[in-house]
């Protein structure tokens, strides 16, 4: 899997059409979770682009502290179901990481994790804080890490 961090404006047309359609695949299709997607804040997030064979198969969006929380933060984590045995949901996460604390010069990240997912971001230097909640109808709880 390659890997590409752009803006909003910098995607293209089928990378766009690409990161939405599996997103659709999995928060709504797959998880059976209808919700509003379009949430008006992809125009402010960095797109982290996980392609195989030039198609999106594993996507983050990164905001910058104050854009979704008090820190900068990860959301809309999301492999593609045929690609989640290769480990590209630590790979697209660790890329991610490295931007914020390289390129955004950021020292913490906030997420709103899947309550199930808890271990996947544990593993990965996260720690939850406070109780779950729901978010769409999903048990949530929100996770932290230092860079320092």
């Amino acid at each position: 899997m390659t890997t590409e961090i752009k803006t909003f404006e910098s995607l293209t047309t089928t990378e766009l059409y690409e990161l939405l359609q599996l997103r659709t695949a999995v928060f709504v299709v797959e998880q059976n979770c209808v919700y509003q997607d379009l949430d008006g804040l992809d125009q402010k997030a960095y797109h982290v682009l996980g392609k195989k064979d030039g198609v999106v198969i594993a996507y983050t969006r990164i905001f910058k502290s104050g854009d979704y929380f008090d820190t900068a933060s990860i959301g809309r984590v999301v492999v593609h179901k045929a690609q989640r045995q290769y480990g590209y949901g630590k790979d697209i996460m660790n890329v991610s990481m490295h931007f914020i604390g390289s390129q955004m010069k950021e020292t913490h990240i906030t997420l709103s994790a899947q309550l199930y997912l808890q271990k996947f971001y544990e593993d990965l230097g996260f720690q939850g804080q406070g109780e779950t909640y729901l978010e769409d109808d999903i048990p949530h709880i929100r996770m932290t890490k230092d860079l320092l």
